[in-house]
């Protein structure tokens, strides 16, 4: 049974000063589908580097998301990828028909307090994306895989980096993810957390990922419309 929404009546987060958002199928829905981009990327990129058919690239790809948290990742451990090319490649995407969202944006305006963008992706990545989404003037920073060096979420240690770095209280911040897991560390610091769940899971199981665990005790809230939870707080 999946774990329920939360009901949209004035959930508390009245002493949240600092609201970090992860930025793919978070920021804008899994509809948008700039994954199917990256993804197709992701393969030709691998099946490049590695000199193999784009079929065995694919399943590497999945391999490594699967093993090591991030495609990049498990590229880096295991062909000692350099990942300023990798990256460059797969973020040079088509994002045209996304729409920005008259509800996000009145939401996240209601949001006291600063506003982050904390994702495995990059800089550039994000820039573009929320350039199309009109919500850029909402954030105070964006914090990257660069930023972490290369250490994805939902690694401890990248976490850790992060509230360093952006000088944040967890106990007075809201972290909203579409993969259920990586909610456990913020949850772990002490964070308030919002799984923002990504429509139902494929069969494979690189599909399946973002929902697993999203029954533990470190999801706290659960939404399915991201701009309509923000308009409830």
């Amino acid at each position: 049974m999946k774990k329920p929404a939360s009901p949209l009546v004035h959930p508390d987060f009245s002493h949240i000063e600092t609201w970090v958002f992860d930025l793919d199928n978070t920021l804008y829905p899994p509809e948008c589908d700039l994954f199917s981009q990256v993804d197709v990327r992701m393969r030709d990129f691998i099946s490049d580097y590695l000199e193999v058919h784009p079929d065995e690239a694919r399943r590497l790809q999945k391999l490594y998301y699967v093993e090591h948290g991030t495609t990049l990742n498990g590229l880096m451990q295991v062909h000692d990828l350099k990942p300023a090319a990798f990256l460059d490649y797969v973020h040079k995407i088509d994002v045209a028909h996304v729409e920005p969202s008259a509800d996000l944006d009145a939401g996240l305006l209601r949001l006291p307090g600063n506003k982050i963008v904390f994702t495995n992706g990059t800089v550039a990545h994000a820039e573009n994306v929320m350039k199309q989404l009109d919500i850029s003037h909402h954030f105070e920073d964006i914090y990257d895989i660069v930023a972490v060096d290369y250490l994805p979420k939902p690694n401890r240690g990248a976490y850790d980096r992060f509230v360093r770095d952006c000088k944040i209280d967890p106990a007075k911040s809201a972290m909203f993810e579409d993969i259920a897991k990586n909610l456990i560390a913020p949850h772990d610091l002490g964070m308030t957390t919002v799984w923002v769940r990504p429509g139902e899971p494929g069969p494979e199981r690189h599909q399946q990922m973002a929902h697993e665990g999203s029954e533990g005790a470190h999801v706290h809230h659960v939404t399915d419309d991201l701009a309509r939870f923000l308009l409830a707080l």
